[in-house]
């Protein structure tokens, strides 16, 4: 019987290997997986093991069985759903990061995960020129980071009426009116309806021909009111008018939060200034950062410009909750134990520098100008402007671009999926990941206009 210390050594090599040769994989293989190795993963499908499993066993078949059955999102082929990557410091450091198994809770249990988290923040503010006093909650994702910053918005309003949302609730509290675009995202509806605001009793504003919501079109505030704008709209890559709609806004006494869950990012770039005109100007910031900051999953920001109001949203106190007089993390997130997703987003900045994630932007963006360009030379109609990292493209008529689609799937060479774009089928092409390669761009290029060609002639 191995020792504890030399098991869980054994462990950790193994599986620093294997996921060295994984990652090693990734140039070579599908990027989704075929339906054979999608088979195989029915061998998980097991009765519940009486006995315990050697772990070294319990590990092999994890990797043997599944590692196949994954999809390559983590290599530079892979432009489906926005998606980022994981930078090689990053994964280093979510390495680092399940052997200290840190719960970023409180300062009191874990002093390092939190000062980390606070020297990201101010970080994050300089590098995406945020007001520099705002406070971040580090969440899973741009739908939590929605969540919480809409509660920090639904707190400051109705504290201004009189009201304690968070003593009283919702039951007969003032009215809020909640006003987004046409093209709003699933997500923030979702935490609209988690946070009692509701899905449906949104004010829909029109938008124009990329989505962009028209600030001529905002209605009249007259109380309690959250715009909802996006920077980086999920087909089209648009940014909301934030300028002019921020002015509106607050000449109303309204809260504007920015749904940003990529394209906030483009705040590092010089290059893609005109697009991020007055987000800094908002009251609110959803984003990810397992997107375009490419750390590994799952980990979201949520900004707030004045942190008194998310820390009234989120903040609870019990007698053993020992606060340390420091920065406590738990005041900042819906969740009280969670795992340190600031190590990652620390190690990916560092590693980076401003520089680097600025180039890592404006890289995806030209790559993605690139797919634009090849795709309209070869006689494919682009639907979109493509002004960031998101590519709209019809093969035709909608069944023809759905054959297209699915054939380019199958083939695993790339993945992109499918969407609707103003009553027409498209494919969408996310640039999103620092894996991906100009010799990848051209790669994906030849097959995606090879089999679009193939599809058309065998119609």
């Amino acid at each position: 019987m191995q020792t504890s210390k030399a098991l869980v050594n054994g462990l950790a090599f193994d599986a620093v290997e294997r996921g060295i040769d994984y990652l090693n994989s990734l140039s070579e293989r599908r990027v989704f997986p075929s339906p054979k190795d999608i088979e195989k993963l029915k061998r998980f499908d097991e009765p519940l093991p009486e006995e315990p499993s050697d772990p070294m066993d319990v590990l092999q078949m994890l990797d043997e069985v599944g590692s196949q059955g994954t999809v390559a999102s983590a290599g530079g082929r892979y432009f489906g759903f926005v998606v980022g990557g994981s930078l090689p410091a990053a994964y280093a450091a979510n390495i680092l990061a399940a052997a200290w198994d840190q719960n970023a809770g409180l300062f009191a249990l874990s002093p390092a995960t939190s000062v980390l988290e606070e020297v990201t923040t101010s970080w994050l503010l300089e590098l995406l020129g945020l007001p520099p006093g705002a406070g971040i909650g580090f969440v899973s994702g741009a739908t939590m980071a929605n969540f919480t910053c809409l509660a920090a918005a639904r707190h400051a309003l109705l504290e201004k009426t009189g009201w304690d949302v968070e003593a009283k609730g919702l039951f007969g509290a003032p009215s809020i009116d909640v006003i987004v675009g046409e093209e709003v995202h699933v997500s923030l509806l979702k935490a609209l309806s988690m946070l009692g605001m509701g899905r449906e009793r949104v004010k829909r504003v029109p938008v124009d021909d990329q989505g962009r919501m028209r600030a001529d079109a905002l209605p009249e505030i007259s109380g309690p009111a959250i715009v909802c704008i996006q920077s980086g709209n999920v087909n089209s890559g648009a940014f909301d008018p934030a300028q002019e709609i921020c002015e509106q806004a607050h000449q109303s006494g309204g809260w504007v939060h920015v749904d940003g869950a990529f394209g906030l990012w483009a705040l590092v770039s010089h290059e893609l200034a005109h697009l991020t005109r007055g987000i800094d100007q908002a009251d609110s910031w959803a984003t990810d950062a397992h997107k375009w900051l490419n750390v590994p999953y799952d980990s979201g920001l949520a900004i707030v410009r004045e942190p008194l109001n998310i820390r009234a949203a989120m903040t609870t106190d019990a007698a053993y909750l020992i606060k340390q007089g420091q920065r406590e993390p738990d005041e900042f997130t819906p969740e009280m134990s969670r795992r340190a997703r600031g190590i990652e987003i620390w190690a990916a900045l560092k590693s980076l520098g401003r520089s680097g994630l600025a180039d890592l932007v404006e890289r995806c963006c030209r790559y993605a100008r690139r797919f634009a360009g090849g795709l309209s030379e070869a006689g494919f109609d682009i639907l979109n402007e493509v002004d960031l990292n998101q590519v709209l493209v019809s093969f035709g008529d909608d069944e023809m671009t759905k054959k297209v689609i699915a054939a380019i799937q199958e083939e695993g060479t790339c993945w992109c999926g499918g969407t609707f774009w103003h009553g027409r089928a498209a494919m969408r092409i996310s640039v999103s990941s620092w894996a991906t390669t100009g010799e990848d761009v051209e790669r994906c290029l030849e097959s995606m206009i090879r089999l679009a060609k193939k599809v058309k002639r065998s119609a």
